[in-house]
């Protein structure tokens, strides 16, 4: 075992909750692992709804980071297989997961593309909910046994990549994109939007 691995290891075995750990802090981390995700597409559509340009061109951008990233994360699981901690009987494990690569984690990276983007476009507030949000999404996959550590600090990195390689691209298409994007949305919402249930 290589010295990374031997510390991951290590830190998963620090943070990962054991079988005398209250049923109730259990409870709680695999609320946050399962459904503090959906927060994603409601701050996007929020964003979205608010019927600011600079809004409405941070959504879409970081949506894009985000499908970038996941598809680097395909790749890589493709490539190269990690085990997850239960894969290998490490530690203790609270929800049933697929026995697939856990590198990198799929959860951490769709929030540090998300808050990564927001907070680099100035949206502080969203930004930062998204980051507490995705901050405890990742402590509470390990806490309950689905991921390692460096998981999460992979997902960082790729979401890093991500944008790097989605900016050039956003400078010379980013607006043009936006507006097509806007015109979709007010053709296929043009009822509602008619009525003042939406805005243009």
């Amino acid at each position: 075992m290589n010295t990374l691995e031997a510390l991951n290891q290590t830190l998963f075995l620090t943070i990962n909750a054991t079988t005398s750990t209250p049923h109730w802090q259990i409870a709680i981390a695999s609320g946050i692992a399962d459904y503090v995700i959906y927060l994603v597409p409601l701050v996007l559509a929020a964003l979205w709804l608010s019927g600011d340009r600079d809004s409405r061109e941070a959504a879409l951008r970081a949506c894009c980071v985000a499908m970038l990233a996941m598809g680097f994360n395909q790749i890589i699981g493709l490539a190269w297989m990690h085990p997850r901690p239960f894969m290998i009987g490490l530690g203790h494990t609270f929800v049933e997961h697929a026995p697939d690569s856990s590198f990198p984690s799929d959860h951490g990276t769709v929030f540090a593309s998300i808050t990564l983007t927001l907070l680099l476009a100035r949206m502080h507030w969203t930004g930062l909910l998204t980051l507490i949000a995705g901050l405890a999404v990742m402590w509470a996959r390990v806490f309950i046994g689905v991921h390692f550590p460096f998981d999460m600090a992979g997902a960082v990195v790729i979401a890093c990549v991500a944008y790097i390689v989605v900016t050039p691209m956003w400078s010379r298409a980013g607006g043009a994109a936006t507006d097509l994007t806007v015109l979709l949305y007010r053709k296929l919402l043009a009822w509602p939007i008619a009525r003042g249930w939406m805005r243009t």
